[in-house]
């Protein structure tokens, strides 16, 4: 679809305050990076998290801005230059992209996934049944982005606003019906989808994460509530109802209410009739399904992915077959087993509540003579209070504990790690061992492990680095594996 060049038909989809200057323009791009502002370009001063752009208005203007839409009109203006006050920038910037790119939401239905735990797999399996279904689609994601089968790198869990808008045109180009994408609650609260219609929106649960960012467990709720308290009334908003902050989400929403469950009664409901290494057997809406996951949290996953696609308009039979092809996203409970039989299991298991999970699934599967050895450690300049929950609950569930360096970015990792081990009830402690260098701990985990033993190396899943001091070092927990276990 052509864009709209048009400064003045953009701008009639806009609530603005004020404009100052000519608005018969053709502009070329719009942008809140003064450093990418060129000739005939529209600048956006947003008011963010550490620097506020309408300070660099007047760089934009030296580089060629034609527009600047801010909040507060700069002390001088430029006669060449059109100014827009509106009340909040980034949501205005929103709609600016979406009238500028032509998005068109009834053609291409976007489905945002939101909550703690479960967004990275709940959105890349609707996309990847969603392709088995013969639809070209879309995916936004922490692990990477795809047009179609193209590949784009993923750098957030939900890109910048600018980065979204490409991405969407580069979908609707490609013929794409469907995008599926995780919404950060950075994204909710900065307004990074502002402009976005969405068909549909999921919650997955709730708990304790994000709190540096956040402040208060309240507020990470309010956050994630908002997102539903947005969707149109034209779109379904789906909660699970087994978290207790799970109906919390549809309080306020316009949007259709649908909810699903393994525990009380609800609109989708599942059960789990049989757990292995290698899979479940699992009861969806009256139909056993055999799923190649495992794990309670994975169930709630996948009738996620099954209520979804029902609520999208999709056969039943159909999915429940897809869903049964499905398979693990990567760096989600990825299995290797070595020529000794110990297994060893790489998660991105970050948050108390996904430790609990993982490891309470693996010590159901484990047989009670073998051993569960735990790997892990805590990011960095994030959330400190949820470090000594961590450490109690993988001392707690594991045989051993090898606590480790994760992303420590600017902090000093053994700090983290005290922080874990302070958490650590004392009859746990002598099964606690502290090895920072993340190679070496996850060698020292394999001399410990026997045949049959059970080896979680979590925190990072599908990274493939580690940040220490604010430089990115090339690390991969799956290759380290590899490597240890000799295997190709």
């Amino acid at each position: 679809m052509m864009r709209n060049n048009s400064l003045h038909s953009i701008l009639e989809q806009v609530a603005t305050i004020k404009v100052v200057g000519d608005t018969n323009k053709t502009i070329s791009a719009i942008n809140t990076d003064s450093r990418r502002i060129g000739e005939n370009m529209v600048f956006v001063a947003v008011r963010g998290v550490a620097v506020d752009g309408h300070t660099f208005i007047t760089t934009a203007e030296q580089q060629g801005a034609t527009a600047v839409v801010c909040e507060q009109l700069p002390e001088v203006v430029n006669p060449a230059v059109t100014y827009i006050v509106v009340e909040n920038s980034i949501i205005a910037c929103g709609t600016m992209l979406r009238a500028f790119y032509n998005i068109d939401f009834k053609a291409l239905k976007v489905v945002g996934v939101t909550g703690t735990n479960g967004k990275t797999t709940t959105a890349t399996l609707l996309y990847r049944m969603f392709t088995q279904l013969g639809y070209t689609s879309g995916l936004l994601s922490t692990v990477v982005n795809y047009v179609g089968a193209e590949e784009f790198a993923s750098t957030h869990t939900t890109p910048d606003m600018i980065q979204l808008y490409e991405l969407f045109e580069k979908m609707q180009n490609a013929g794409c019906k469907y995008c599926f994408m995780e919404v950060s609650s950075h994204a909710i609260h900065q307004h990074r989808t502002a402009g976005v219609e969405f068909a549909g929106g999921i919650f997955t649960n709730i708990t304790q994460d994000h709190l540096d960012y956040h402040k208060t467990f309240a507020e990470y709720v309010r956050v994630k509530k908002s997102f539903f308290d947005d969707l149109p009334s034209t779109s379904f908003a789906l909660t699970n109802d087994d978290d207790r902050n799970g109906q919390i989400m549809l309080q306020n929403t316009r949007a259709h209410k649908y909810s699903y469950s393994l525990k009380s009664m609800s609109d989708f409901k599942c059960r789990v009739l049989e757990q292995h290494f290698d899979g479940m057997l699992l009861k969806i809406d009256g139909v056993e399904v055999a799923a190649r996951f495992i794990g309670y949290f994975n169930a709630y996953n996948l009738l996620a992915v099954y209520s979804a696609a029902i609520l999208l308009g999709q056969e039943k039979q159909q999915v429940l077959e897809v869903l049964s092809t499905l398979t693990p996203v990567a760096g989600r409970i990825e299995f290797f087993k070595n020529a000794n039989g110990v297994v060893a299991v790489v998660d991105y298991a970050h948050t108390p509540d996904a430790l609990e999970n993982i490891l309470g699934t693996l010590r159901a599967l484990c047989p009670k003579d073998k051993k569960i050895i735990t790997v892990v450690g805590a990011g960095g300049n994030r959330d400190k209070g949820k470090r000594p929950i961590m450490g109690s609950i993988c001392a707690r569930l594991s045989n051993r504990v090898v606590l480790t360096s994760d992303n420590p970015r600017n902090e000093d990792a053994a700090d983290i790690a005290n922080q874990m081990m302070a958490g650590i009830e004392p009859k746990y402690a002598e099964n606690v061992l502290t090895i920072l260098d993340r190679k070496q701990a996850i060698r020292t985990a394999v001399m410990l492990a026997e045949s049959g033993d059970v080896i979680l190396i979590a925190g990072k899943g599908h990274e493939t680095y580690q940040e220490i001091q604010g430089v990115k070092h090339h690390f991969d927990d799956r290759e380290i594996v590899k490597e240890i276990f000799n295997l190709k």
